[in-house]
């Protein structure tokens, strides 16, 4: 790769950044601060004010408080078993209905939000994937409320317990499928050079010290990358700035002249590792194994190869 390629290629995340500061009402996919997010739920013209989407499996905790204008769109709703494998991406079909009972529209802003500031809970995952979806279908106006509803009551802003639903959605009329890798995909190309292969979940999974999976350990060449290192440790519904976490990457060997390939154990972790490297620090080429850990293990008769080893990037 030329220099000059290379150099603009390593400088996209602090762009990308530059341009995320500049303006929160850029049509893009991206985080928002609470307090321009409360701006744009507050527009006195109904037309001009985004769809709210509460992507909490928790529905009492819809009931107990959420933001305002808020649709309740609980993540799981979006998945089911398949082929016997749980959590699989429901048939376009069905999500596009979904989608379009949520009031998602393509001429839209959407924030995107969940809660719980601590691990071990996990709820901004069920934002990373909802917006990932939304992101499949088409939309392209995304915007993930950056600390979540945690965040939005530290900055003194109150929630509200009054349903909201939202009327039927427009959705784009074509989609965005290449964000999503199968299995052939990742093992065709995860050893190929100016690939790199990353697992999102904790490191005890990765290394297969775990009760969880049906077996044990992680696909092999893929280097450890744990989604909660992106994230604010006391909310962890806050993304870091990428200026905090660019050495982070650089060492692990995820940068942005490589094309990406995030996974995970259900693709929740994995949605949020490239919810951050393609939309936090503008690396051009992530792309998410939908089937993930789950999947993988059980096809072509659980004969697929695991490792238990750390491997690090070539």
């Amino acid at each position: 790769m030329p220099t000059n390629a290379y150099m603009l290629l390593k400088n996209l995340p602090l762009l990308a950044l530059s341009i995320l500061g500049a303006t929160a009402s850029f049509a893009d996919i991206g985080i928002i601060s609470p307090g321009d997010a409360k701006k744009l739920i507050d527009d006195s013209n109904p037309e001009k004010r985004p769809i709210v989407l509460d992507t909490r499996g928790g529905y009492k905790d819809y009931f107990r408080g959420h933001l305002p204008t808020a649709h309740h769109l609980e993540f799981d709703t979006l998945r089911g078993t398949d082929n016997a494998v749980p959590v699989q991406y429901l048939p376009e079909d069905i999500t596009k209905q979904l989608l379009v009972r949520a009031g998602v529209d393509k001429d839209r802003l959407h924030l995107v939000y969940a809660t719980g500031a601590e691990l071990p809970n996990d709820e901004i995952l069920s934002a990373t994937m909802v917006a990932y979806v939304l992101e499949k279908v088409g939309v392209k106006d995304v915007k993930i409320v950056d600390g979540g509803l945690a965040g939005w009551k530290a900055a003194g802003f109150a929630a509200t317990q009054e349903y909201f639903g939202n009327p039927s959605g427009n959705l784009p009329e074509s989609g965005n499928p290449k964000v999503a890798l199968t299995v052939d995909d990742v093992l065709s190309l995860k050893d190929k050079p100016g690939h790199i292969l990353v697992d999102a979940r904790p490191k005890n999974e990765y290394l297969g010290e775990d009760e969880v999976w049906l077996r044990k350990g992680h696909i092999p060449g893929a280097i450890s990358f744990h989604w909660a290192r992106l994230m604010e440790k006391d909310n962890t519904h806050k993304f870091k700035p990428f200026t905090e976490v660019k050495a982070d990457l650089e060492a692990a060997g995820i940068t942005p002249d490589k094309e990406v390939l995030c996974y995970c154990g259900t693709s929740r972790e994995g949605s949020l590792l490239r919810f951050y490297l393609k939309h936090v620090a503008g690396y051009p080429n992530v792309r998410l194994y939908e089937g993930a850990w789950k999947e993988y293990v059980w096809l072509k008769g659980k004969s697929l190869p695991a490792e238990t080893t750390e491997s690090k990037a070539k």
